[in-house]
């Protein structure tokens, strides 16, 4: 499965302290787990845009003697998959290309997701903590307040942090004075550089920082005490991010599964919704 060899390939990079170029080679690799074993080191270092001696440093960094040594590796533990394109020998248009590429993200997040423990300990760290500050700045705010918005129909206390400058980090004081043990991020790229500061002074300040991110790659990685990766769509001229919205939404589940008075909040605002005639049925 597509799944199980990115997982193996991101297993490899772990542990290793990898330079922002390498980061991006790495997410690469990652996002094209069944290639990589058969690309030269020119072919991914155009797929990665970087150099082709960057990718040799990568290598070296991870420990082998060269390209050619990873290359042989990458073999070994990520052996080749069917190919499930379109078939027929049919030319997609970029379109297409950019929507089978976030069907590949969500499979991928799907493969991910088998092990719930990361997912499940990020619901009891957001159900516990009151207030529940939710960052997201620039690309990431649709994301942050779309989890905001639904998460304030079961959480007592939501508190959305979408706007950078010094605000911010009163926002983040007055959420740990009142309380807040944790803090969830989206961070999608480009990553803003206050973002990285948000979560950095988060976690001087005492909050357990989740971070819903494009890889485990991402600069933010350093600053999350709890990281779940769901790529970004590349194919267009601004980046789709399928994948991180629905890893919220599955946040938000596995939040509501701690709160033991969720579902009765619910209900209430149901029924309050129908005597308002809230909704156009």
């Amino acid at each position: 499965m597509t799944d199980s060899t990115a997982g193996r390939l991101q297993a490899l990079f772990e542990g290793h302290r990898l330079t922002p170029t390498q980061r991006r080679i790495a997410h690469c690799m990652v996002r094209r787990a069944g290639d990589v074993p058969f690309l030269s080191s020119v072919e991914l270092a155009e797929l990665a845009g970087v150099s082709q001696p960057s990718v040799t440093r990568f290598a070296v960094a991870l420990g082998f003697d060269g390209y050619p040594a990873l290359r042989r590796h990458l073999r070994e533990v990520a052996p080749p998959e069917p190919d499930t394109g379109g078939g027929g020998g049919e030319t997609l248009n970029e379109y297409q290309q950019a929507v089978l590429a976030e069907i590949e993200n969500l499979r991928h997040l799907a493969g991910l997701l088998a092990d719930p423990t990361p997912v499940e300990r990020a619901g009891r760290l957001l159900a516990g903590s009151r207030p529940l500050p939710v960052l997201g700045l620039r690309a990431a705010s649709s994301q942050a307040r779309g989890f905001a918005y639904f998460a304030a129909k079961v959480h007592p206390d939501v508190r959305l942090l979408d706007e950078a400058g010094s605000m911010l980090t009163d926002r983040v004081d007055a959420a740990v004075r009142a309380g807040a043990t944790a803090l969830l991020c989206f961070a999608l790229p480009r990553h803003p550089r206050e973002v990285v500061e948000a979560l950095e002074y988060a976690r001087a300040a005492g909050l357990t920082v989740v971070t819903v991110a494009e890889s485990a790659f991402a600069p933010v990685a350093a600053h999350s005490d709890l990281l779940i990766p769901a790529a970004v769509g590349t194919g267009l001229a601004f980046d789709t991010a399928c994948a991180p919205m629905l890893l919220g939404r599955v946040l938000l589940e596995a939040m509501a599964d701690e709160l033991p008075d969720a579902q009765a909040r619910l209900e209430e605002f149901d029924t309050k919704a129908a005597a308002r005639g809230l909704f156009v049925e």
